[in-house]
């Protein structure tokens, strides 16, 4: 018996593609928890699921679709189509920010966000995580898994402190901006240490 699986047998839960679907679960309940809720609650709902796809799709670029682009079949335009799936949600993002949580615009434009999200978590996991699954080497993707894991780790997931409403925000530029690029920054070490 091999010390070593062969392509397609990668210890599950050490394998990136595992770990990234598991967080595609975790983003679809608080897609389904924001809208459950109101006032206060709402708002806090919203600013984790933020957070969250925020680190989620920036370790996505920075780590996985590196990797996607070279080892699956017409990785390069998979990845420029998740990329440009990916601006649109980050563009979705700040416009929310701004909104009122409890208002009629808000949550028409968060609806069509779990749209988005729900649509482009989908594609991914059939057109780039599953042929990952298949063509990519066991140790590779165990160690993308380490990677995503770290860089989550170290991704600021809170925005600016002290700007809690929109009018701070619009001051101070928008704090899904300012996180997206304290993970990036993250990100991009750990990357550059592996």
């Amino acid at each position: 018996m091999s010390a070593h699986p062969t392509p397609g047998q990668t210890s599950e839960h050490n394998d990136v593609v595992f770990l990234l679907e598991e967080q595609h679960q975790t983003i679809r309940l608080l897609l389904a928890k924001v809208l459950d809720e109101t006032g206060t609650e709402r708002r806090e709902s919203f600013r984790d699921l933020m957070q969250r796809l925020i680190v989620h799709e920036t370790t996505e670029e920075e780590i996985v679709h590196p990797y996607a682009r070279h080892t699956i079949v017409n990785g390069e335009q998979l990845v420029a189509d998740r990329l440009l799936e990916e601006e649109s949600l980050k563009q979705a993002l700040l416009h929310l920010e701004l909104l009122d949580p409890d208002s009629p615009e808000f949550v028409d434009a968060f609806e069509q966000l779990r749209q988005e999200v729900l649509a482009h978590d989908d594609a991914e996991e059939a057109r780039e995580f599953a042929p990952l699954k298949e063509r990519g080497d066991p140790a590779e993707l165990q160690a993308l898994a380490q990677a995503v894991r770290a860089a989550a780790a170290l991704a600021p997931m809170h925005p600016r402190p002290g700007l809690t409403s929109a009018k701070d925000n619009i001051l101070a530029g928008p704090a899904t901006a300012a996180v997206y690029d304290r993970a990036r920054d993250a990100i991009r070490k750990i990357v550059d240490e592996l």
